[in-house]
């Protein structure tokens, strides 16, 4: 009986040592190559100006300034969905104008005027024409404006002492130059006669200023009258010169028929036909 023996084994069973795997010589210039240090690119702006990049920008721009804009490829029709599509993107960035143009001549027209429109006109604050215009008198007169000092002393003087002899009338002015003097007022003569004019009834400190009636004087002897002490008195003022109808210390005054809570806490300095003057303590 013939017997075939067989002695399963690994090929090539040698030995091999970790000595004996050395890696492939590599050729001396790519050697050189892998010793020189990595190259990093120059940051934005610190590239170095050489002849092909100056070169290629200008080739650029030239591609640019010399583009056919007749030549492109014609711009698809403008319709309604393209329209739309435009609106849609440029609106994510925040308000259109294109949106806005658009939206005002699609929307569809108010009549002239209706409840609804005059409603809203007035919740946005609608005032008479005849009250914008004293308002805005007012305005002008507070600053100085519209009107000269001498118009505003004059229109003071007629309105409060119209009916007083001379001397009420120049201390009725004396007050006034007082208050522009004291620091504790507005600095000009329409500035103290038509302090908080614009704030109301009740408000103001002279009450022909805010009482809401016509200012025009309507009695042409007494308005001359009082066109002439203003002018007088505002010549003083102007210069410098003291008035010696009422001491500089007197700020207030009022009627002999009403009776201010503010009296009791002054002191009275003078009477004057039917004016009593006053004094801070």
């Amino acid at each position: 009986m013939l017997v075939l023996a067989i002695t399963f084994g690994v090929a090539h069973a040698e030995t091999t040592q970790v000595a004996d795997i050395m890696p492939v010589q590599l050729p001396p210039d790519l050697v050189q190559v892998r010793s020189q240090p990595a190259m990093v690119a120059p940051a934005p702006g610190e590239q170095a100006l050489t002849p092909e990049l100056l070169a290629n920008y200008v080739a650029r721009q030239k591609a640019l300034h010399d583009f056919n804009v007749d030549a492109a490829e014609p711009q698809a029709e403008l319709t309604q969905d393209v329209l739309m599509g435009y609106i849609a993107r440029a609106s994510f960035g925040g308000d259109n104008g294109a949106l806005s143009a658009i939206d005002s001549f699609t929307k569809p027209a108010e009549p002239t005027l209706n409840p609804t429109l005059l409603a809203r006109y007035i919740d946005a604050g609608f005032e008479p024409t005849a009250e914008r215009v004293k308002k805005r008198n007012l305005a002008l007169a507070a600053t100085g404006a519209g009107q000269t000092e001498s118009d505003c002393l004059a229109q003071a003087i007629y309105h409060e002492a119209r009916g007083e002899s001379e001397a009420g009338q120049y201390a009725v002015a004396n007050v006034i130059v007082n208050r522009a003097l004291s620091g504790k007022f507005p600095s000009t003569l329409c500035g103290v006669i038509y302090q908080n004019a614009n704030k109301g009834y009740h408000r103001c400190q002279f009450t022909f200023a805010c009482d809401g009636k016509d200012d025009a004087p309507g009695e042409r002897a007494a308005w001359n009258r009082s066109k002439a002490i203003a002018k007088a008195v505002y010549a003083e003022f102007a210069t410098g010169q003291q008035m010696d109808t009422l001491p500089r210390s007197v700020l207030y005054y009022h009627t002999r028929s009403s009776n201010p809570s503010w009296s009791n806490t002054y002191t009275q300095v003078a009477q004057i036909g039917s004016h009593l003057f006053y004094a801070p303590n």
